[in-house]
């Protein structure tokens, strides 16, 4: 991943949620800029190129804060609930040749063996990794598998390692379909219709053994 995306950085002297919504009203984020034991830095950002920026939400960003550059990655990305629009940023201050801790999306390839089915069980899964090279997202090839997918099984590019303390949960489970009790199957019409017609025979005949009854009945 590199850090080709450049954002210019307004420094934010408003605050609370009137001065917030003023911001997004023209087309400005706010968001706090921390880490390194430096003071949170509060600045506003065009809405438009940082909402393309964070679409991977592990996105390495440099900020040009008052002609000073600034590598960031996105710690907390708050979103509107209706409207899916980001709302706030919190964004971590990186360096280069630093090691971090990200949560990665996994990317199911391949198909279990015939008669399988899988289920993705972990859609992201933690690794460490440079700053400046976070992959975006971590394979597992699923071909001809019968069994989970393991953790060990995620194919790791080079300098990333598992950031992750269970390594015996499936990343994907691989299982054979249950088979379902459809019950009986249904008739044809022409069985329908044979049976329509017994029911009506049957009919017939207590309808006339009753008859019979009411006359022997009537003689006594």
């Amino acid at each position: 991943m590199s850090d080709k995306i450049q954002i210019q950085a307004l420094v934010r002297t408003e605050f609370g949620k009137g001065a917030s919504r003023q911001a997004r009203r023209a087309g400005r984020i706010p968001a706090v800029v921390y880490g390194h034991g430096e003071d949170p830095i509060h600045i506003l950002l065009p809405e438009h190129q940082t909402t393309l920026a964070v679409r991977n939400p592990n996105a390495l960003i440099t900020l040009d804060i008052e002609g000073k550059d600034q590598l960031v990655i996105p710690k907390d990305i708050q979103r509107d609930p209706l409207k899916r629009t980001v709302d706030h940023l919190d964004l971590l201050t990186v360096r280069r040749g630093e090691k971090i801790v990200v949560d990665v999306s996994v990317e199911v390839v391949g198909e279990p063996a015939q008669g399988f089915e899988h289920f993705l069980e972990q859609a992201t899964v933690s690794v460490e990794a440079e700053a400046t090279h976070l992959p975006e997202s971590i394979v597992v090839d699923i071909t001809d598998f019968e069994e989970n997918a393991l953790p060990e099984h995620l194919q790791l590019p080079g300098g990333v390692e598992l950031a992750m303390t269970d390594l015996e949960s499936p990343i994907v489970s691989i299982q054979e379909p249950e088979e379902q009790d459809l019950g009986d199957e249904p008739e044809t019409e022409e069985e329908a219709e044979v049976a329509e017609g017994e029911e009506a025979a049957e009919g017939e005949s207590e309808e006339s053994g009753d008859s019979d009854s009411e006359e022997s009945d009537s003689d006594e």
